[in-house]
């Protein structure tokens, strides 16, 4: 088993194996974009964008079970990839991943960073998101998300990035990465603006 903690969504983190029923992490000597690059395949996620170590996001637990990962591209799983059994590592080495399928968010041109315009960086570009199923359901998730408390208003701004995204949540999601989504389909968008967003927290 796989996967990656400490992201925003199951797309981006800490890379963690499974190992006779204990999780534990891959350090990050010789870890790279190709080795990141099976990880993300394995996962589903597309592919690797970046592949950051020193704990990038946060130092793990339990044993680490691989170290000097040179996987060559043609291997399906991570435990296929030649590695040393030995290691000198500690958890501030921990690898990670960021893989092109990662979605994270943001709001732009509001008073701080919980209030504005809705985007969203999505196989490698910032884009905007539909109002057209922007609901209570889908401004409450991504306030949450971002830590900045309930929503207070809805507003929407004019279409300006090139790229377009629709959620559709349907019931409380602990992220929009987990709702339905759809990227530049052209339906679903039309005639529709930028979806906005104001939290009633405060933000950086």
């Amino acid at each position: 088993a796989l996967r990656l903690a400490g992201g925003r969504s199951r797309c981006e983190g800490r890379v963690e194996l499974e190992q006779e029923g204990t999780w534990g992490t891959v350090c990050d000597d010789g870890w790279d974009i190709p080795d990141a690059d099976i990880v993300c395949r394995q996962l589903r996620c597309g592919h690797a964008v970046r592949a950051p170590g020193g704990a990038a996001f946060g130092r793990g637990h339990g044993p680490i079970l691989r170290d000097e990962v040179a996987c060559e591209g043609h291997e399906r799983h991570l435990w296929e990839c030649p590695a040393a059994a030995e290691h000198d590592c500690s958890h501030k080495e921990d690898a990670g991943v960021v893989c092109s399928e990662h979605q994270e968010w943001r709001l732009s041109g509001g008073r701080d960073g919980c209030a504005g315009r809705v985007e969203v960086f999505f196989r490698g570009t910032w884009s905007t998101v539909c109002d057209s199923a922007w609901y209570e359901v889908e401004a409450t998730v991504l306030c949450r998300t971002l830590g900045c408390g309930n929503v207070l208003q809805r507003p929407s701004f004019g279409h300006t990035l090139p790229g377009k995204m629709l959620y559709q949540c349907g019931i409380l999601q602990p992220s929009l990465a987990q709702c339905h989504w759809t990227f530049n389909k052209s339906a679903p968008c039309h005639q529709s603006r930028a979806a906005g967003v104001i939290c009633n927290g405060t933000g950086s």
